[in-house]
């Protein structure tokens, strides 16, 4: 009980967003690797006796063989669910004694698993940590719990339009590509994966070659390097497969597609296939769509579509690059009568950014919040540990955050203008409606929806 106390006192502070020191070289911390190539990066803060780890393994979607949808995640989150030397049960236990917090799960690039604890209970906590991550066995009674839990979650969600908006938008622009689809997988997918299935995906991708480690908090360096060593060391390598993921396919013209759901609002999304993270076109596409949709109130969508016109509840864009090219997208909800109008709306603001430049102010207060705003991403330990994580990830270099507004403050209208031409397309793009299909505009190009069929093979899965 007094821990469980101590960690909530600790808790408060900790995702308070209190100030973290930072390094005199303005690095976010120092970067290492162990003879077997685990890269691991540390940084000391102090402030708290609280010690974060965060591992990250190359073993997203984008690794799963096609027909196996949701096997990545369905690995990572059953690491807690039994090793070779305890049960669910017990790793429940121990984690709970030592009021520590322990996550783990899938994501479309790698899969995480994310440590927070006392450091006077470090010890205990990163043996419990290594035997999770490096011998779980997966047991098959907890194999089935969780995939019938993934399966009534993606059920449940079926109910939100502007998922099943989505769902279809990613099955459609990405085809059998890895990011067309739900990272928690689909109930075809996840009803296709066998325990043997796990062991093999486990044994192949969680290697220390193909992992990142970082830790953040109240250590001494030589503490640091001391518990990686212990932990990790022997953790044997082994040659990773090479990922080779379905091509997505592309889109030549404007492509409609409207699924008939007895609902008043329209949830739309329209869009088309963008960048990956490592484009060096990303800062300008960032500023560019901050000011198109990104920038909530301050942004042109919603400045002409809801509060000049009044035409939708919420509108917004946004995009997700990864390791390979994401999406760019618009998402809308609107009575199903306005649809027409909206998009329409949509379309011209796409072309209005990409043939006009942007004006001074607009980018001047684009480049202020991005700027600005960039310090709260490292404003917990938990939030350090992952952007360590993440630049290492992506080769952004530990000064990433000194040298960001650098790569935003230099921007000009025409930088903005020139992304916009190259990645937005307003005569060629996926749209997806999800509304009362006999009180929507004409729209030309619709496509019929399999959504109904779609759902009929799932809910058959979800039984086997």
């Amino acid at each position: 009980m007094l821990k469980h106390f101590m960690w909530v006192v600790m808790g408060v502070f900790l995702w308070s967003g209190a100030a973290l020191a930072e390094p005199a070289s303005q690095a976010l911390g120092t970067r290492h690797q162990l003879p077997n190539r685990l890269v691991w990066l540390f940084s000391r803060q102090a402030e708290l006796p609280l010690v974060t780890l965060e591992l990250l393994i190359k073993a997203g979607a984008l690794t799963e063989p096609p027909g196996k949808e949701g096997l990545a995640n369905l690995t990572a989150s059953l690491l807690p669910n039994g090793t070779k030397s305890r049960p669910a049960a017990k790793i429940a236990e121990e984690l709970d004694f030592l009021g520590a917090r322990l996550g783990a799960g899938g994501g479309s690039d790698f899969a995480t698993v994310k440590l927070t604890v006392l450091k006077k209970d470090l010890g205990p906590a990163l043996e419990l940590f290594r035997d999770i991550v490096r011998n779980p066995t997966f047991p098959a009674a907890e194999v089935r719990q969780k995939v019938s839990q993934f399966k009534a979650a993606l059920a449940s969600e079926e109910d939100e339009p502007l998922v099943v908006a989505s769902r279809k938008f990613g099955r459609e622009l990405f085809g059998s590509f890895p990011y067309g689809y739900p990272v928690m997988g689909t109930p075809r997918g996840l009803s296709a994966i066998t325990r043997q299935d796990l062991v093999e995906f486990h044994r192949r991708y969680y290697r220390p070659n193909n992992a990142v480690l970082t830790v953040v908090g109240d250590l001494t360096p030589e503490e640091a390097n001391q518990w990686v060593v212990k932990t990790f060391g022997d953790w044997a390598p082994a040659p990773v497969p090479a990922v080779k993921p379905p091509s997505i396919p592309p889109l030549a013209q404007r492509k409609v597609v409207v699924i008939d759901k007895d609902i008043s609002q329209a949830n739309i999304i329209l869009g088309n296939l963008a960048l990956a993270r490592g484009n060096p076109d990303f800062y300008a596409f960032q500023v560019m769509n901050y000011i198109l949709g990104g920038g909530g109130f301050v942004s042109r969508l919603m400045d002409d579509v809801r509060e000049n016109r009044g035409l939708a509840y919420s509108i917004s864009s946004s995009f997700a690059p990864g390791l390979e090219p994401g999406p760019f997208t618009v998402a809308v909800e609107t009575k199903n009568a306005a649809a027409g109008e909206v998009i329409t709306r949509v379309e011209e603001q796409l072309r209005r950014i990409r043939t006009q430049p942007v004006t001074p102010e607009e980018l001047k207060d684009a480049k202020s919040y991005l700027i600005g705003s960039f310090s709260r991403k490292m404003d917990s330990m938990s939030k350090r540990a992952w952007l360590l994580g993440y630049v290492e990830i992506f080769g952004l270099g530990l000064d990433y955050p000194w040298r960001y507004p650098d790569f935003i403050d230099h921007l000009t209208p025409e930088d903005i203008q020139k992304v916009a031409e190259k990645y937005l397309h307003p005569e060629k793009y996926l749209l997806v409606i999800v509304g009362r299909k006999s009180a929507l505009p004409f729209l030309p190009g619709a496509a019929p929806s399999q959504n109904k069929e779609e759902k009929k093979d799932e809910k058959a899965q979800s039984h086997h």
